[in-house]
């Protein structure tokens, strides 16, 4: 289940959004060439990603933060930035530039000090913005619950374009995160399950106090859980491509 667009435009140029998908885009592309020698990127990842163990008994605080600039991959970039452009805007609006980025940055540094928490003397290296983005989520799920969100969902031949209300999907994966960081060992590799839990709950704290400026639940009641604006309409329709017919 992928989302792919959300139908909550934005009135304002998110021009800090587009600036860290840019600078997420630009510092992958800097080491891009030592992806193909593990010794290099190593070298590299010790220097800027955030290994517990090297926090726990050196100090490298920095790296709480430089970690969440850096990926592995093209496929953990991308899905990042999808996700990023999908809900960021948003939140950006209500916040205003400054407020949002301060926001985007407690994010992702309280999400990796969830990670660290989590296994302090783990020895893996951990990089993506997946922290911060989950703070982005949390803060959207608070504000927006029922905004309706186009996810693309794939099962084996079966492939569909669905809309359905955030709290649903965030909801979803949420609960996915939770349910596979309880079942993970933290200290060994893969997928920084509580990093990514605890961003989504420091994004969620952090919305509280817009929250409750706009009302609190007398906000909700207002907007009935939808953006404060006309949703965005998208139509769907059949593909063009012909069937070949079977011969008999």
């Amino acid at each position: 289940m992928f989302p792919i667009r959300d139908h909550n435009p934005s009135t304002r140029t998110p021009y800090v959004t587009y600036a860290l998908i840019a600078i997420n885009v630009a510092v992958f592309l800097s080491y891009w060439p030592f992806i193909a020698d593990p010794r290099q990127l190593q070298i590299f990842f010790y220097d800027w990603a955030m290994t517990p163990v090297l926090v726990s008994e050196q100090g490298t605080w920095s790296t709480l933060f430089t970690s969440m600039f850096l990926h592995g991959g093209w496929m953990h970039l991308a899905g990042n930035m999808l996700f990023l452009w999908i809900f960021g805007d948003n939140l950006e609006e209500e916040m205003g530039h400054v407020g949002y980025l301060l926001f985007y940055i407690a994010s992702g540094v309280g999400a990796a000090a969830a990670h660290l928490i989590s296994a302090p003397y783990s020895q893996v290296p951990t990089v993506g913005a997946s922290g911060a983005i989950a703070g982005v989520m949390g803060g959207y799920l608070l504000l927006y619950p029922k905004a309706r969100v186009d996810v693309l969902l794939i099962f084996i031949f079966f492939v569909q374009i669905v809309p359905v209300p955030a709290w649903l999907m965030l909801g979803i994966w949420f609960g996915l995160q939770l349910f596979s960081g309880i079942g993970a060992d933290p200290m060994g590799g893969g997928v920084a399950y509580w990093a990514h839990a605890g961003g989504f709950v420091i994004g969620l704290i952090l919305t509280l106090p817009l929250f409750l400026k706009h009302g609190g639940p007398a906000y909700w009641n207002r907007t009935h859980g939808h953006p404060p604006h006309p949703e965005a309409r998208y139509t769907y329709r059949r593909s063009d491509i012909p069937r070949v017919r079977k011969k008999k």
